[in-house]
This record gives structure tokens, sequence and C-alpha cells, in this order.
């Protein structure tokens, strides 16, 4: 069992789920082969069982490192096969882009797990058949564990379709030959009771879940304090759900018969129960901060950088990944793709996460004024940061722009989390300087944007892209030549979840480091969200915790708890974590914001024009936005994914579609 979460995928286990979804309603499938175990032989035994618990894990839909929305969903590895490895959740959101340009939600791909929820019920089923066999303990943790998981995949349906079908024992029993079999056919239950649904199936987990796990599984397996961290992160989302459901206009069968649909009174109890989860959690699970109080900027960047990294006392749940070089298809390829293209690692794709600069004004400086509020970066001296050009070659050199002697000097007072989490122009990665330039200010003022070109004054030679040769620099080049697109389109790139210290191998699936499914941070802005949004729990706790981090951050002065800061905060402490979709979503604010919107780029310049050469930064549409005439989400049908397999399922179609 400690190798479950390290997707150590035995052989067998992939006989186990082949088996398990064969029908018992065909004569010839019934047959068992002589030299062969049969699938009920083998979940009769302990050790069959513990093998089907591991295939379980795996089933989880979590939005990890083999999490690829563009095509497939869940547990996708490497590249083949047209799978767009390349592409993330956030890059559907305003916090990033894929350098060759990505839309906006809604992410769509066929996520319908009833064969998964199956081989859960069958796992409960044969338990029970082994109970004898099993100490107390045991079966008890292994009961909570197939509640947890079973709660987990419900759950990534909740959030997609609303209303499900509620399954939870095996179907074998209700077919009946040459019948309509009208018992195989199980409806939509209500979109509330299904959220309800998979709170008690985490309240079953939590009863009976052991504390710690085995020292050698460590947080790979699911505890107590993980399912109250899944049940602190269910219930916010079903409040939000049920508080800004009417916000978005939707109508249709779904609607009138609440499979799509919760009402605002229904809040208050989600909300109730996510400042309960979170509680506990918080009081009782042992978990900290980790670093919580850095002794300057520079520290604190650098411990937030190593969160991500190393194992520590904030992590509640983790997914591990061993080196696909060795293993097949159970590595990642984040360091691989996500490298700017100076440190590439030999493999064909690199540099392709271009967070916004949407993302980046959101973040603090260290003016520490009590108000949390965010802090554009400063491009021109007349303070107007609200403009925003189509075309960097059509600038207004008339206009006041601050001139910088260094590309890095805007960035500096940023937020360390800022530092931590994204790499921009001027900035170290791997004791190289990330050179990333979009353009040039010629001496005679000729502007040159997105292009190549080059000027040589007092006899250094300046080049559009801030260096001659490709491999030099990494930004902007070759924008518009999709599989060529090697570099940041944004002026940023990620650094989050990148092994600085570690060469990987320039091969898909070499990156091993693990994905923090829980971390305390989370809870700690779950509790606070959900006592601003309600005015439940204690707001007095609320406002400790949204200042734990800030402090972690190194922030002196404290803010208000209010709503506004709180999701704030959010946005920069769970950058590219995948909430900020799910946080779109459950608020029903996608498509306010997205409605023919441009995400938005920090171009840097070098301007010749003077006898020392300054930079300066425009504020510029994304490329790829502009040429797509900007991103809308589909308000009507956006929210929820469409049924799959209506026309066998007989079940009644999300509104829009």
């Amino acid at each position: 069992m400690a190798m479950i979460m390290k997707n150590k995928i035995l052989a067998c286990l992939f006989s186990i789920t082949f088996l398990l979804g064969i029908s018992s309603c065909t004569d010839l499938l019934e047959l068992e082969p002589l030299d062969k175990t049969s699938a009920e032989d083998l979940l009769a035994s302990t050790k069959g069982l513990k093998t089907l618990m591991a295939t379980l894990y795996n089933s989880i839909p979590m939005e990890d490192f083999s999490f690829y929305p563009a095509d497939g969903g869940f547990n996708k590895y490497g590249w083949g096969g047209g799978l767009q490895s390349t592409f993330r959740l956030p890059m559907y959101t305003d916090e990033a882009t894929a350098s060759a340009g990505s839309g906006v939600g809604p992410v769509v791909f066929s996520y319908w797990p009833y064969s998964e929820i199956r081989q859960t019920n069958k796992f409960f089923e044969s338990l029970e058949k082994v109970k004898a066999d099993l100490n107390e303990t045991t079966y008890k943790q292994l009961k909570s564990e197939a509640h947890f998981i079973r709660a987990y995949i419900y759950f990534g349906l909740a959030k997609r379709y609303g209303g499900v079908p509620l399954i939870d024992k095996v179907l074998d029993g209700e077919y009946v030959a040459g019948s309509g079999n009208e018992g195989l056919y199980i409806p939509r239950s209500t979109e509330k009771e299904t959220w309800n649904f998979i709170l008690k199936e985490l309240d079953l987990a939590i009863e009976n879940m052991p504390v710690v796990s085995d020292a050698a599984e460590g947080k790979y397996r699911a505890t107590k304090w993980a399912a109250l961290a899944l049940k602190s992160r269910v219930a916010l989302h079903a409040a939000s759900v049920a508080k800004y459901w009417n916000h978005a206009p939707l109508s249709g069968d779904a609607v009138s018969s609440n499979l799509a649909k919760m009402d605002a009174a229904d809040a208050t109890a989600f909300y109730q129960q996510c400042i309960d989860a979170s509680t506990q959690l918080i009081e009782n699970g042992g978990f900290s901060l980790y670093k919580p109080h850095p002794a300057d900027r520079t520290e604190a960047a650098k411990n937030f950088q190593n969160l991500f990294l190393t194992s520590n006392e904030e992590i509640i749940f983790v997914k591990a990944y061993l080196d696909g070089t060795s293993v097949p298809n159970q590595g990642h390829s984040w360091d691989i793709y996500y490298n700017p293209s100076q440190t590439s690692p030999g493999f064909h794709k690199w540099g392709r996460y271009s967070p916004t600069l949407d993302l980046a004004d959101i973040f603090e400086d260290y003016s520490d004024n009590g108000k949390g509020e965010s802090a554009k970066i400063v491009t021109r001296t007349d303070g107007n940061e609200d403009y925003i050009y189509t075309d960097p070659n059509r600038i207004d050199l008339s206009l006041p722009f601050k001139q910088y002697d260094d590309p890095m000097e805007p960035f500096l007072n940023k937020d360390a989390r800022f530092q931590a989490s994204i790499i921009f122009s001027g900035a170290t990665w791997k004791n190289t300087k990330i050179v990333i330039q979009g353009g040039m200010i010629k001496s005679n003022g000729k502007v040159v944007a997105y292009a190549t070109d080059s000027e040589t004054k007092n006899g250094v030679t300046y080049y559009t892209y801030g260096a001659e040769g490709a491999a030099e620099f990494s930004g902007f080049y070759k924008m518009g030549s999709s599989d060529d697109a090697n570099y940041t389109c944004s002026g940023f790139l990620i650094r989050k979840y990148l092994q600085e210290g570690k060469t990987v191998m320039g091969v898909s699936n070499s990156s091993t480091t693990p994905f923090i499914d829980f971390r305390l941070a989370e809870i700690f802005l779950n509790y606070a969200e959900a006592v601003a949004e309600s005015g439940q729990g204690d707001a007095a706790k609320a406002k400790g915790y949204l200042n734990a981090l800030r402090k972690r951050a190194g922030h002196q002065d404290e803010i208000s708890l209010t709503l506004a800061n709180v999701l704030k905060e959010r946005k920069v402490e769970l950058a590219f974590e995948g909430f900020r979709y799910w946080d779109l979503m459950r608020r029903r604010e996608f498509h306010t914001l997205f409605a023919g919107t441009r995400r938005t780029a920090l171009v840097p310049m070098v301007d010749l024009r003077g006898d020392v050469p300054k930079y300066i930064f425009v504020r510029a549409n994304n490329y790829y936005d502009e040429f797509a005439n900007g991103r809308t989400f589909p308000a009507d049908n956006g929210y929820y994914q469409s049924i799959p397999g209506r026309n066998t399922n007989n079940l009644i179609e999300n509104p829009g579609h």
C-alpha cells in the first residue's frame, strides 16, 4: 500500500480493471478460464482487494501535472497521439495563456466515470465479503478510503454537470434479459442532492479515517485530514454555486427540474460545512504554514518557491511521480515544456507557459498601507496604467513612458509570491539572466516590435529581442508560428513548480516533482471566504488566517477581512495551481470577466534615442487574443457541460445544449 499514489501500477491492476468492466449478463463472458483467476476470486482475497484500492486511487480526478484539459482530461501522460500536453487549466482563464495562444473556458471533454464508480461500488461489495479476514482498523480504513475516492469522483462530476445519477451499488442484479431494463436507467438527482451526497460520503470517510498514514506511505495516502480538506473545498464550491447560480442566464428542463440549479438559501448550510471542516482540520490536524516568519522579502520569495519543491508541514495530500524514462507513463513534463528557452532541456517544446499582465498587476508591492491594494507595474510617469495598445509598433512616443536602467527594475518591489511564481525580464533562473524583450526604439525614433531587427550604438549592437541568437532570449519570438512558439507571448514565464536545481532529460515524462493537491493555505482561504460570504464562523480567526499568508510573504501590515481582500489573496497565493478556473465557474464570474475580453501582455523595449540606452514597458493586448478579436465565455451553456451518451441513458440535458 505504500506505493498506492506513487503510480507503480502493476500489470495486475489493468487486469482487474478489465475484469470488473465485463458484464455478467452475457453467458459467454461468464465462462471462467481454467488457467486464470476470476475477478470474483481475486477480490475475495485481501491482497486482491488492496490491489484494487491502488487502481481506485489512480482514478481520482485530480487536476494535476498529468491533467491535460485540451485533450483528454485526467491522467494523461507525455506527448503523442495528438495529446496537447502544453495546455493547462490556468491558460483558459485570466491567469495565463499558452505561448501559441489559448482560448478561455469552458474546458469540455468527456468525463463520465461510471465505470470507475462501478469499480468503487464493487470494492465496497467485495470488502464485506472479506471483512472476517481483516482486523477492524484495516477494514475501517479501506472502507473510508473508498468513500473518499467515490466522493472525489462525484465531485469531478458535480462541478461539471450539476445533478447526476447517484449510484452507490453494483447494478448487476437490475439486468433482466428480454426486458426494458428500467432498473439500469438511473435518473439524475437534483444538484442539491448531488452535493449533499458527496458531503455525506466525506463524512463517512472522516469518521474512520486514520489521522496519519504509515511512514512509508507519507502523504500519498488519504487520511482524515485529506478527507476534511476535500470537504472544505467541496462545501465552498457548493455554497458558491447556490449563492451565485442565478448570476448566469440559464434555462431549460434541467433548470426547472433543479438538476442544474440551486437556491441562494441553500448556501447557508454549505458555507457552514466548509467552516466546520476547515476548523477541524486547522485546529486538530497538526499542520502549519511552511516557514511563516521570513527574515526579509528575499527569504520570503525563496521559501515560497521551495514550498512546492520539498516535503513540508503545510502539505496535506500529495501525488507523487516516477521518472517516466524508466517507468513508462508515470512522470510528467512540467520541466520540459515550461522551462525558458534559454534553459530548455533540449526537447522540441519549451517556454510555453505565459502568465498574463492581468495577473502580474494584482500582486501588491510593499507599501503596506493596511489596504492590501494591488500595485500595477509602473510603465508611465503620469500614473496612467489603464492604457492598452493593440500593436506595440504603434505606440505614441510623446506619452510619458517611464525609463528604467535595467529591465528587472519594475518588479523588484513586488510581493514575494510574484518573485517566487513568475519569471520576468531580467530575472535569474538556473544561473542565467532571462532575456525577455519584444521590441526596440531606434535612435531615429522608429519603433520595431515582434520582428527581428538590430542597431549598433557606441560600438554595442542591440537587438529587438534582447540578444542575437534564438537560444539567447526567451520572449516574443515567432509569435503566430504555432509549433515554433516556444517563447513567452505575455512578457512573463512561470517559475512555480519548476525545478531550478535539477536538469531533466529532454524526454517527456522525466519530471518527478510531486503535485500538492491540498495544502493548509487553501484551507485558510476557504475558511476566510466562507466567513466573509456568510457572516458565520469566527471573523477574527478568518482575518488571522488571511494575514498569516501575507506575513509569510513578507508583508508587515494587516488587512481587514473583506470578500475583496480574500479573493485577491486567493489569486496570488494559489496562482497556477488550478483554482482560478473553478473559482470563476463556481462564482459565476466567467462570463462577466470574458465578454470580448483580451488578456494583456507587458512588452519590454530598449530605447536607443538618448545617449544611454534605457528600457520602457508597453502594455499591450495579448497577441493571440487580439488576433481572435477577444475571448468570450458562453454564459448560456458554459457553466454546465452537455450530458454524455444521452441517446442511451435517457437523461435530461443541461442548459443550452
